[in-house]
């Protein structure tokens, strides 16, 4: 029988080229997770994690079982509150001063048909991103929220109708207090040409589809807007607002960002 002290530990040993890794773990692996939601009730699905430590220059390699040990250790499904604790534990366990976890999961919001209220459930792409760095947790949240757009130009020169698209606006915030995501979600949708449906009838259709026409809005207009709603929303610090139209009469899509960081000067 093999014993486990005899076996070389070569992740231990010594590195010569003395060249420090910024970033070195594991990607994509699934694991169930627990997500509690607006309405009081939690949500079972699966999250794909990255995981990732500093390697200070000396060592060889880091112990990438313990990543999995750690996710293992938070008995079948990991809630919010855990992911919390993995930063910490995850450094610890692996000897490092920086962290860094993502947790990318689908987070479905059950939607009424704005006519005649017919219900579905609409899933949107969310990621929570946790950084470990001078013995201080960082967690920010990332939401990819698919909205309509409808193009002003091409309301305004045409003669009837105006192209419009499907976009993605993807919203990355800091915050200093609790937020749900939907209160993510709903910041932007308000903001967009329509919000999306999962399920509607002909008169949702006619519905959403004259109030995108009466709400013609620019990739540019997209993100001033959301900006402008997350500006006075004192619960958020910091900011990545993305819009990305993916456009209905060019093969290219239209895209436009703002940053923000509300603690600096």
């Amino acid at each position: 029988m093999t014993d486990a002290n005899t076996i070389p530990d070569v992740q231990n040993t010594k590195d010569r080229r003395h060249i420090a890794i910024n970033k070195v773990g594991i990607k994509d692996i699934r694991h169930p997770i627990q997500v509690k939601d607006r309405s009081g009730l939690v949500q079972h699905t699966v999250a794909n994690f990255n995981m990732y430590v500093d390697l200070p220059h000396h060592f060889k390699g880091t112990h990438m079982s313990r990543f999995v040990e750690i996710l293992n250790s938070h008995e079948r499904e990991i809630t919010v509150e855990s992911f919390r604790e993995m930063m910490s534990e995850m450094t610890r366990l692996l000897d490092a001063e920086c962290g860094h976890i993502e947790m990318q999961f689908p987070y479905f919001v059950n939607k009424k048909a704005p006519v005649t209220g017919v219900e579905s459930l609409l899933d949107y792409e969310v990621t929570f991103i946790g950084v470990r760095k001078n013995n201080e947790n960082c967690v920010a949240i990332k939401v990819v929220v698919p909205v309509t757009s409808l193009c002003p130009c091409s309301k305004k020169i045409s003669d009837y109708g105006a192209h419009n698209q499907r976009s993605h606006v993807t919203v990355n915030v800091r915050t200093n207090g609790f937020v749900w995501i939907e209160d993510i979600i709903d910041i932007v949708e308000k903001e967009a040409s329509c919000e999306l449906y999962g399920l509607l009838k002909r008169p949702d259709e006619k519905a959403v589809t004259e109030r995108a026409y009466n709400n013609p809005k620019f990739v540019e207009d997209m993100v001033r807007d959301v900006a402008a709603r997350l500006n006075e929303d004192e619960r958020i610090t910091a900011y990545t607002l993305e819009s990305e139209n993916f456009e209905s009469i060019h093969n290219h899509s239209a895209y436009a960002m703002i940053v923000k960081d509300k603690t600096a000067g």
